[in-house]
């Protein structure tokens, strides 16, 4: 149980090193959703309602999901795949922690997203570039930076030709060494971030802003097209 009124953050990094201590780099996520459900702890994402920053594309994008299918990365709870399916795309929205997945097809029963438990590192074969739209917020980065460059691989591995990814990740300078970076979080550096990019998978817009919690703490939000 953690100490009256410990921060989430520090909650959140604690069953991180426990798991990691395991040689068990994913298995926090759902310890920390479970530690969620029974009241001893708060997901520190979980902000109940959509990201602002992937509410900001939309209402700049004004993207129309009819007759298109969305993936949704790390869904969480789903707040952001529940916007997404709104839009008209036939979303598939999945996290790694069954109990996450429970919750948000408890929190939106009558959603129009299918929620499903998965692993970003061990995807579906079908879901192999079958998506016109793919959003990753705060996944990649809630990974150990060792693992980062497979699951973003994985990441753009499942968008569509002719589809979009949109990714949405803190920032961190390319000058702060791995070794001093004490996770979770582990931010993305500018070189991360490009990386998303292949031959066919163009980095087609990339702004950098400062959170309005903390205006220290930048954030990434890149679109990329696949051709």
């Amino acid at each position: 149980m953690p100490e009256p009124h410990e921060d989430p953050d520090v909650v959140s990094r604690r069953i991180a090193r426990e798991s990691l201590s395991q040689d068990d780099p994913t298995g926090w996520f759902d310890r920390l959703y479970a530690a969620a459900e029974d009241g001893a702890a708060v997901v520190p994402w979980d902000r109940g309602t959509a990201h602002p920053m992937l509410i900001e594309w939309v209402d700049e994008s004004h993207p129309d999901g009819t007759g298109k299918t969305a993936l949704i990365v790390g869904a969480g709870t789903g707040w952001d795949a529940e916007l997404i399916a709104d839009l008209g795309y036939e979303t598939t929205a999945f996290d790694i922690s069954p109990t996450a997945v429970q919750t948000a097809r408890r929190n939106h029963p009558d959603s129009k997203a299918q929620y499903v438990t998965a692993d970003l590192l061990a995807p579906p074969a079908e879901w192999h570039r079958a998506y016109d739209l793919v959003v990753e917020i705060y996944t990649v980065q809630a990974l150990p930076i060792d693992l980062q460059p497979a699951a973003i691989k994985q990441v753009g591995e499942q968008v569509a030709p002719d589809g979009t990814l949109l990714v949405i990740a803190a920032s961190r300078p390319d000058d702060v060494p791995d070794s001093e970076v004490e996770g979770p979080p582990w931010p993305l550096t500018r070189a991360a971030i490009q990386s998303f990019s292949t031959p066919d998978l163009r980095l087609i817009q990339l702004d950098q802003s400062p959170s309005p919690v903390d205006p220290t703490i930048l954030r990434w939000r890149a679109e990329y097209l696949r051709d």
